[in-house]
Order: structure tokens, then C-alpha cells, then sequence
């Protein structure tokens, strides 16, 4: 028979026998981050307290639904458990916690300042020091990156003028040597040899020439970013799809510490300094989420500072910490683009399973204040004057360039919806390739940090070579703006910004090295804002330079998503959708043979870079409200609405967006808004999906059989039934609960039951409502959160293995559960909106028959269940008889 031996003196043999086939199997755990499945031996389970002879152990599950979920690993890591749990939302209803509460409400009787004014007033101050402090990282990080940058280019734009230089030296001199060797020229050269000497020593890789200066610095500003991924891993990347995860309920190993914020933020600066084609807008998002959660819980093990429990106490715990998470990532949205309202819709959109009123007013009061933050800091010399309303990243000033008609005719509507479709798909490419791309990196690159690094370093040379030969083989000469009297301030201003790459200062630029060699943000507004009405045939950028800079820039784009760096996707793709949106603008000008009949070429650009951006992320709602609020003028709302959902349609028709490419490959389980495909198609129910075999405990156990289950397995939740009522569900302990209490020594004496009595009449019925161990307060287990002790951390005496341990006053007797005929549908949304983390299935009885977690809700869990079929047990039990 199968059956759980008690250890410990005990010896009570609980047989899995029972009132017809009444039985709780189990399964064996398969490692730490099991997230409350239940992959267990079999033998460790409880049913009825007596057993008969010579009968054959049956199970609940004997009525052939077959259930048992298993959750399907890629081939990038067969079997390979990756430690992700999910969070707690819901509080442990207890009687300890009912105690809590109700000691709670006595205090404030008769008072006006009650305890929920003093959290209420807490919360929200926690929220404007998280908005400050947003602010003033964000601040911080773009002065770091703007400081780096310009050293390196006011080194190579030195190294440049002095090639020029000597060029015309050595052009009237008589020894013209070749352009590059001109531009590349060594020292020795640069001194003025013989024609012979000098074109022996014209070399492309000279000591001192600007490319290899160039290199150098993109190079070590590239390796500085990887090795703070190196010393924080989790830093790389945007961090947008951990926030998505997060928000989602998923509890992320170390995703929200300050450590990684300092990673982060320092990483990104370098990494944006070494020229790579990646923007710090999505890591400030994730740094917002870092300091929400760091300032709601009050102690960071980095630092090991605890600023007191006593003041955060009402915060500690994972429904505060998302809702504050939320607000960070608001605020992070607010700091990278100005946009308030923007970064609400994007936590809404993008993440939080669960969203209120209140949250609402949360986020943007969260975003509020970081934008007031931002603003204070760029005029603090001028509190009198008129605000300067630079953002960390701005778009410049859009204004009507024909009185207060609009910049775009109604029927260009149409061309809008083409770009957007065309946009989507250049983000389904990008995506697909990108996709493939780290798939490869995962099997051959990601497992060792030494070759994440020399990966960096590879990349950066390599974009460091693409970047400084694309202006070089362009070799043209572009005449300045001249009759330049009506335009405004910043356009000027932007013409000042263009690049005499090789050209003559102050009369040519070029066209290519203006798009490269200057910061993102100048470049996508000097796309956006320099006019092209069709009304002449001058043009900033011609048709042949934006091609140029497009493809190699956007390919550069998706080999370098993914690296070792702490990088963001927004700047990239708005850069290159800039580009290709005035393409496709000065082409159409082109065509109608510069008569007017088509919008300004920068209202293309601008449409151009929703396209691409939204082909990418394929977010709407919030990136509209971003972009707008990005250029500030209204006259853009339709047609940018118009352009990101042609974009989002395009791209879903072949891949999902890059954030849900990414993670599925790290096999995070996210649970989409919808119920998948799958369970619309078919008819499941939640006895196919449930892990059928489930390890659970009594209402009074021994503490060495707690101790031995806690060591055996890595569930994150054991329920508790009563086995007097025949396995009826009396309550859910959890573990972090159990390890509390066994580290405190919370049980009762040895000699409290007589074993006899235990062994034959069953434990409860000796009991009554007597208590066998000190009770502990809900406030005490609660104190360590999030780290809770762990099984390691108790110390087992042999003399306290025979103790009894009373769980009734701290099991969770309200669990959440569902019957095992419920629909897929029914039990997806239950379990989703509700931010559940295991959903306790029974039958029409009250008797545990299976547990469902997040995995078992997957659709490869889904599919795999549908292929099992309603009769797999007793498929299994023929078989296992022939």
C-alpha cells in the first residue's frame, strides 16, 4: 500500500485507503522555483486516518479525468529548472490573522487618526519620494551619458579637423595621398615627410588616427556597461519584459534590488556613450520599478540597511510592493519621455493583471511628480523667467507650418495607414530575426559570462567600424541650409548640429556622419523638424543618405538587442523609423515633382517612427499617448492612432511583439489577458489541467514529519485536510509559514496525545478546540518578508522531532478553490484576475483531487493535458495490467 510512514516514535501507518477510493496522491518536487507544482514521490500523502486489508489503494482520481499538468521546457533548457515563483496577493485568513486585524480595529475605536488614515498618509508619501528619486536617477543617468559622449566626440572631431588639416598641407604641397589615407593618416604623416614617407605611413589603423581613437572609446565604454551585467545580470537588457512579468504576478530573482538599479543606471549610461544602437527610455522604466520597490519595502540587503519594520510593516508584502512597482513604472515612463499620462496607460497596458481607481491615481500622481521633479531641476537658475521644457528626451517643438490648418491633408490618412503597415512589418522582421538570433545566443553565448563579454567587445568594434566607414564611403558634400530667415529658433539650432564630416566647416556637412556622430535625440529631431514642403528642390537629407543610414543602422539594431548591456529598443526604433518615414515622404515630394501636394516630410518622419516602434512593441493605446505627449501638438492624434494599429495588425499577423518574443524564451510564465487559443477550441476542464498527486498535511502533525516533508520538496504551498471527514480540505499552509514556526520552535510537548489514541481514533477528534503549541502572532511570521527563513536556516533536535505542531491557528481556512468539472475558461480567469498563486481543485465531496498553479494554465501545459485525453488514468491502469 502506499502510505507515509510518521517519523519519529510515532510509527502511525496513514494507508491511502478509504471510504470509496478516497486517496491524495503525490508527486515528486523537481527542484527549488517548483511555484506550488506538485512533482513528488509517490508515498508522501494523507487520506483517511484507518485503512482496510488486502484492498488495493485507489485514488480520487479513479473517475478517469485524468488530470496532471506538466509544464513543457524549450530546448534551450531541457529539464533545467529557472527558480521563478509567483507572488502572494491574497492574505493568509487565519486565526492568527483574524486576530491581527481585529486587535487592529479595537485600537483605532474612538480615535480619528486610525491606523488606515496613517497608511493611507504613508502610502502616499512613499509615493512622492518615489517619484523625487525617479527623477533624480534619471537626471543623473542622461548627464552621465551626454558628459561621456561629448568627451569621445570632441576628441575625434579634434582628430578630424587636424586630418583635414594637414591634408590641405600636403595638398598644396604636392602629395596627395588617397582620402583615406588623408583621413587616416598617422603622425609621422601628419609631421610632414616626403610623399614616399608619408604614403609609407598612411595606415587605417594609425596610432593616432580618428577611427582607431573612435574604436577605442566605443570599445571601453561598451566594456565598462558588460561588466556591470557581469556583476549584475539581470541589468541587461531593457528590463521592459521582467516589468510585464512582475506586474503579471511573477516574482523575478533579484529583479528589483538596488543593486541592480546601480547597474542598471550606471550600465546604461556607458552603453548609450558607446555609440550602440540602443536608448536608456526602457532601462529608466525598469529603474523606476526598482526604486518603487526598494523605497514601499524600506530595507535593501545591498546596503544591509533596514530602516524598521514598525514603519513599513503595512507594506511588506506582494500587493503593496506591485502597486508600488506599477507606480514606478510610471514614473519611468514619465522621466524618459515627459509623458505623465503616457506612463499610467503604459503600467496599465503593458503589465498589471489587477488594476483600481485608486491604483490610477496612484501612477499619476507617482508620474506627477517625477515630471515636476525634472522640471524644477532643468530651470533651477531661472525661477522667475520663462521654463525651459527640456526633457530627458524630447522630440523638439511641433508646430503648424501653414497658420492653424494642419501639417497633412485628409486623404493622406491613407498614406499614414500604408506606413503603418509598412512599419509593422519591418518590426515582424526585426522581431523574427532578432528572435532567432538569441536563440542562438542562449545555446552557444549566454551560459558563460566570459564569452557575454567577448561578445560586447566584438559587437562594439564591429558597430564602431560600420558607423565610422558608412559617412567615409559616402564621401559627399552637402551644402548648408542658406535661406534659412523664417525658420525658428530650433531649426537653426539643428542646422548648427549637422556634421562637416571631411567638409568644409560651416558651409557643407555630411549627410550620413549628421545622422551618426551626434547624439539620438538630435538626430531623430533634425528628422523630424527640418522642412520639406515640396515647395523647392532643396532638401536636408536626400532620398540615398536616409536609405544609406536605414538598413545598416536597423540590422545594427537587431544584432545588438540581447547583448551583455544594459540597453532599450525605443531610441532605435524611433531613429530608424524616422529615417524610413522621411523616405518614403521625400519619395513621394519626388513624384509629384516638388509641386506641395504632399505633407512636410518630417510629419512622415514622425509617423515613420510610431510604424516601426509599434511594429516592434506592438503597444497602441500607451505609445500614442506617449508619442503625442512627446510632441505636444494635438493635430498628430489621429493620424498616430490610425498608423499603431495598422502597425500592431501587420506585425500580428506573423509574430508576437519582441517583450513577449523574449519571454518565452527565458520560459517565464506569463499569463496573457486572454484564455489561450487552445482552451476556446476544445472543451477542457479543470480536473485534466490539475496536478493530480499532492503532497498535504494534517491539521496537528509531528514537527520532524513537517521538517522531513519541508526537505523533501520545494512546494511553495502543502494543503491541509482533515482526515476524520474522510480528506475533506480544512485549509492551506504555506511554506514560508511552516519554516517561521519550526525556526521559533512553535510546537507542544511530546506527551500532549496519547499515541494510542492518536493512532486509532483519529488525531482531531482527541483535540477539540484546543491548542497544542504557543501561538505566534501574525505580525511576527509577516516581519521577514521577502526573505523568509528557509528550511536551512531550522535546526531539528532529535527531541523535538516527536512535538506536536498545530497548524489550525495558522492555516488559511478561506483557500480559493474550484471544482474539478469547472471549465478551463472559467477556472483562467478566476486564477488571473485574482493574481492567485495555486488554486486548490475538489470535488463535489470538499476533497483535494489536485492543485492548478500558474504552469498548469500555460499553453503548453494546456496542450499537453488536451493530448492525454479525460481517460489517461485508466488508459495507464490497461496498460500497466497487459
Amino acid at each position: 500500500m502506499e502510505g507515509y510512514q510518521m517519523n519519529g516514535g510515532g510509527n502511525h501507518n496513514y494507508s491511502q485507503v478509504g471510504n470509496g477510493g478516497s486517496g491524495i496522491r503525490s508527486r515528486h518536487a523537481s527542484g527549488d522555483g517548483d511555484d506550488d507544482g506538485y512533482n513528488g514521490t509517490k508515498g508522501v500523502g494523507y487520506t483517511t486516518p484507518f485503512y482496510l486489508a488486502n484492498q488495493a489503494p485507489t485514488s480520487l482520481r479513479g473517475d478517469g479525468y485524468g488530470g496532471g499538468g506538466v509544464l513543457k521546457y524549450s530546448p534551450l533548457a531541457p529539464n533545467k529548472d529557472n527558480g521563478i515563483q509567483s507572488h502572494n496577493y491574497e492574505p493568509d485568513e487565519s486565526e492568527v490573522w483574524r486576530a491581527y486585524v481585529a486587535q487592529v480595529h479595537f485600537s483605532n475605536r474612538g480615535h480619528w487618526w486610525t491606523t488606515g488614515k496613517k497608511r493611507a498618509l504613508k502610502r502616499w508619501v512613499l509615493t512622492f519620494v518615489i517619484g523625487v528619486i525617479q527623477a533624480v536617477v534619471a537626471t543623473l543617468c542622461n548627464l552621465a551619458s551626454k558628459k561621456l559622449t561629448e568627451r569621445k566626440f570632441d576628441h575625434v572631431y579634434d582628430l578630424l579637423s587636424e586630418s583635414v588639416h594637414h591634408s590641405s598641407i600636403s595638398s598644396e604641397a604636392g602629395g596627395v595621398s588617397g582620402a583615406a589615407d588623408d583621413l587616416f593618416q598617422t603622425d609621422d604623416a601628419a609631421k610632414g615627410g616626403t610623399d614616399s614617407e608619408a604614403g609609407g605611413s598612411h595606415s587605417w589603423f594609425g596610432g593616432s588616427s580618428a577611427f582607431v581613437m573612435f574604436v577605442f572609446y566605443q570599445t571601453i565604454y561598451a566594456a565598462i556597461a558588460s561588466l556591470f551585467v557581469m556583476w549584475e545580470p539581470v541589468s541587461a537588457g531593457s528590463g521592459i519584459p521582467e516589468i510585464k512579468c512582475f506586474l503579471n504576478g511573477i516574482d523575478l530573482p533579484r529583479f528589483v534590488r538596488v543593486k541592480t538599479l546601480f547597474c542598471k543606471a550606471v550600465g546604461v549610461a556607458f552603453s548609450v556613450a558607446a555609440g550602440l544602437p540602443v536608448g536608456k527610455e526602457g532601462p529608466m522604466v525598469h529603474s523606476g520599478a526598482v526604486v518603487a520597490a526598494g523605497i514601499s519595502q524600506g530595507k535593501t540587503k545591498f546596503w544591509g540597511v533596514d530602516t524598521s519594520f514598525s514603519k513599513f510593516s503595512d507594506f511588506r508584502n506582494d500587493r503593496e510592493k506591485r502597486d508600488f512597482v506599477a507606480c514606478g513604472a510610471a514614473a519611468g515612463v514619465a522621466s524618459a519621455f515627459g509623458a505623465p499620462i503616457g506612463g499610467v496607460l503604459f503600467s496599465l497596458e503593458e503589465g498589471a493583471s489587477y488594476w483600481s481607481t485608486k491604483l490610477t491615481w496612484r501612477a499619476f500622481f507617482c508620474a506627477m511628480t517625477t515630471i515636476s521633479t525634472l522640471f524644477a531641476i532643468r530651470n533651477v537658475d531661472s525661477w522667475w523667467g520663462q521654463a525651459n521644457v527640456e526633457k530627458l528626451f524630447s522630440f523638439g517643438e511641433f508646430n503648424s507650418l501653414s497658420g492653424d490648418a494642419s501639417n497633412f491633408s485628409i486623404w493622406e490618412l491613407t498614406f499614414f495607414v500604408i506606413i503603418g503597415c509598412l512599419g509593422g512589418l519591418i518590426g515582424a522582421v526585426f522581431n523574427a530575426a532578432n528572435e532567432h538570433l538569441t536563440i542562438w545566443r542562449m545555446k552557444r553565448i549566454n551560459f558563460s559570462p566570459t564569452r557575454r563579454f567577448l561578445e560586447v567587445i566584438v559587437i562594439s568594434v564591429i558597430v564602431s567600424t560600420v558607423s565610422f566607414v558608412m559617412p567615409l564611403l559616402w564621401n559627399r558634400c552637402t551644402q548648408l541650409p542658406t535661406d534659412i530667415q523664417d525658420w525658428s529658433n530650433q531649426e537653426k539650432n539643428l542646422v548648427e548640429a549637422l556634421v562637416p564630416f571631411r567638409c568644409q566647416p560651416g558651409k557643407e556637412y555630411n549627410e550620413v556622419a549628421s545622422l551618426i556622430f551626434t547624439e539620438a535625440d538630435v538626430a531623430i529631431k533634425q528628422l523630424f523638424h527640418f522642412r520639406e514642403v515640396g515647395v523647392d528642390d532643396t532638401s536636408t537629407f536626400s532620398s540615398g543618405a536616409l536609405f544609406f543610414f536605414f538598413i545598416p543602422y536597423i540590422t545594427l539594431a537587431t544584432l545588438v538587442y540581447g547583448i551583455a548591456v544594459p540597453s532599450g529598443l525605443f531610441v532605435p526604433s524611433l531613429l530608424s523609423g524616422a529615417a524610413f518615414g522621411r523616405l518614403c515622404g521625400h519619395l513621394l515630394h519626388k513624384l509629384d515633382h516638388t509641386n506641395g501636394t504632399f505633407a512636410d516630410s518630417g510629419t512622415y518622419a514622425l509617423m515613420g517612427a510610431a510604424a516601426v516602434l509599434g511594429g516592434m512593441a506592438r503597444m497602441t493605446i500607451s505609445l500614442t499617448v506617449i508619442l503625442l505627449e512627446a510632441t505636444g501638438d494635438m493635430q498628430y492624434v489621429l493620424p498616430l492612432m490610425l498608423t499603431l494599429m495598422s502597425a500592431r495588425f501587420t506585425g500580428n499577423v506573423f509574430n508576437e511583439g519582441l517583450y513577449d518574443i523574449h519571454i518565452h524564451l527565458k520560459n517565464i510564465p506569463f499569463l496573457e489577458p486572454e484564455v489561450p487559443p487552445i482552451a476556446e477550441r476544445n472543451e477542457i476542464v479543470a480536473g485534466q489541467v490539475m496536478s493530480t498527486e499532492v503532497k498535504c498535511l494534517r491539521p496537528v502533525e509531528r514537527a520532524g514529519v513537517v521538517y522531513d516533508l519541508l526537505r523533501s520538496c520545494s512546494h511553495g504551498t502543502f494543503p491541509i485536510v482533515d482526515t476524520e471527514s474522510g480528506g475533506t480540505l480544512y485549509g492551506t499552509a504555506s511554506r514560508s509559514m511552516l519554516c517561521t514556526l519550526l525556526q521559533r520552535r512553535a510546537f507542544g510537548s511530546p506527551d500532549v496525545l496519547n499515541d494510542e489514541v492518536a493512532s486509532h481514533e483519529g488525531v482531531c477528534e482527541s483535540l477539540g478546540p484546543r491548542r497544542l503549541s504557543p501561538l505566534v502572532q501574525w505580525d511576527t511570521i509577516e516581519r521577514a518578508y521577502p526573505r523568509y527563513p528557509t528550511i536551512g536556516d531550522v535546526e531539528m533536535r532529535d527531541g523535538d522531532r516527536n512535538c506536536w505542531l498545530d497548524l489550525r491557528p495558522y492555516a488559511n481556512t478561506a483557500p480559493y478553490t474550484v471544482n474539478e468539472t469547472a471549465s478551463i475558461q472559467r477556472t483562467y480567469r478566476l486564477f488571473r484576475t485574482l493574481g492567485l498563486r495555486f488554486l486548490c481543485v475538489v470535488n463535489h465531496n470538499n476533497q483535494v483531487v489536485g492543485i492548478i498553479t500558474r504552469k498548469d494554465l500555460l499553453p503548453e501545459s494546456l496542450t499537453h493535458s488536451l493530448l492525454r485525453g479525460r481517460n489517461a488514468h485508466a488508459n495507464d491502469e490497461v496498460t500497466n495490467f497487459l
